[in-house]
């Protein structure tokens, strides 16, 4: 009683009401909780249901979706208007899509095997919202759609690849090719390896069974861990009847790079001693009975044997002053190196790309495949060097040496020199 006392009217109504709905809350929570129990029983049970299931999965299947990706890798023959025209898109977006590709200065040549990739949007009325294009292995180019506009902006990316130095050794058994090729060393490698060995060594003549090489190059792996491409030839040592050769990458000036001897010396020399590599000497300069005609004539520059489609490259730099048919010599093209030196390729199955009359081209260059045509019996290449008007043997030429490193810039080589000695060691004992 004395608790009641104490309280007055106003407080004990307070008190109530709280009460009250406190008692009023829980009974409402206890109803929606049962009611909703037996909504998710119900919808479970819907779901259950056979028919209901087979319509929601029609549903689903038939639902296009609004984004779609279309991947194509160009061919020989395409042009940007042909795969252009290959999308569902109506002409005036074909385009929009043809003068925006041919505004970027790095797309003017399509090559073959490059990669495109467009992205449709199909609640747009102008369906292709992006699309990206590679230029090489490493890099492409992104094409995006401007808010409210058709035209597109583009941007350039370097693709996520990691760039390791790989290094291989083995001993020649067959031939440097084959060998090569069973080391898991890539052809692109293999012919650098050659171009620049060529300025000393005939790989005809001068490679035997059992002399080996050692090469250091670059070599870039994706995300993946697969490579998509190899850069350059860091180190390089072939070494025939126990004689080394070695060669070393060295940036002798700003962006100038060569390759030097371990004196210092640059391998680069003028013409190259053979335009080929892996063939066999067929022909040699000089007199002969003529395969074809059956008398004697002066057979005027060297013949190699060779598989038809093997690539022939520039002896040296220069410009190209004949690329077609030269009679009996077939698809023939003639370099001039410079006032003194002239070289002619004959025979070829077909010319290198972009080789015409009029262009430059650099030393170890490929100009041309082997081939059989003109007055020829089987495939090879039928290789003349003309020194001051005159055809000379190629096989007896003297050639001047390159460039000679003197001073401060063959200090600088010796330490290059040293690091690259000390990397060769490094990644052999990896390997072991």
């Amino acid at each position: 009683m004395n608790l009641f006392k104490n309280i007055n009217i106003k407080e004990f109504t307070i008190f109530f009401w709280i009460i009250l709905i406190s008692i009023f809350g829980v009974f409402i929570t206890s109803i929606y909780n049962k009611n909703k129990n037996e909504e998710i029983k119900q919808i479970k049970s819907s779901l259950e249901n056979i028919y209901l299931n087979k319509t929601i999965r029609q549903i689903t299947e038939n639902l296009e979706p609004r984004f779609t990706t279309l991947t194509y890798v160009s061919k020989s023959g395409d042009t940007y208007q042909s795969i252009i025209n290959k999308l569902d898109i109506d002409k005036n977006e074909r385009k929009i899509l043809q003068n925006t590709i041919l505004n970027e200065k790095s797309l003017k040549i399509l090559k073959i095997n490059q990669k495109f990739q467009f992205k449709f949007d199909h609640l747009l009325e102008t369906k292709i919202r992006e699309f990206k294009i590679e230029t090489d292995n490493k890099n492409e180019i992104i094409f995006t759609k401007k808010n409210n506009s058709n035209n597109f902006i583009s941007k350039k990316v370097k693709k996520n690849f990691t760039k390791n130095l790989v290094y291989k050794e083995t001993v020649i058994t067959n031939s440097l090719y084959t060998s090569a090729i069973d080391l898991g060393i890539k052809p692109n490698i293999i012919i650098e390896f050659a171009r620049l060995y060529g300025f000393q060594v005939d790989f005809q003549r001068d490679v035997w069974k059992n002399d080996s090489f050692q090469i250091i190059y670059e070599e870039f792996v994706n995300d993946k861990n697969k490579v998509v491409d190899t850069g350059e030839i860091i180190f390089a040592n072939l070494n025939l009847q126990d004689t080394d050769l070695q060669l070393y990458k060295y940036e002798y000036e700003k962006d100038k790079i060569d390759y030097f001897d371990e004196n210092g010396k640059s391998i680069k020399k003028t013409l190259m001693k053979t335009p080929i590599n892996g063939a066999r000497l067929s022909s040699s300069y000089g007199k002969r009975k003529h395969p074809i005609l059956g008398y004697t004539k002066m057979h005027t520059g060297t013949d190699f044997a060779a598989p038809k489609g093997t690539p022939i490259m520039a002896s040296g730099d220069g410009k190209v002053i004949k690329a077609g048919w030269c009679g009996g010599g077939g698809n023939c093209v003639k370099i001039k190196h410079n006032s003194t030196y002239q070289t002619v390729y004959a025979h070829m199955s077909k010319f290198g790309r972009g080789i015409k009359k009029g262009v430059r081209v650099k030393q170890g260059q490929v100009i041309g495949y082997v081939g059989s045509t003109g007055m020829s019996t089987g495939p090879h290449l039928h290789y003349e060097v003309i020194e001051n008007g005159r055809k000379i043997n190629s096989q007896k030429l003297k050639l001047p040496s390159g460039k000679i490193l003197k001073g401060e810039s063959r200090k600088n080589f010796e330490v290059s020199k040293i690091k690259i000695d000390v990397l060769k060691s490094n990644l052999i004992t990896k390997m072991n």
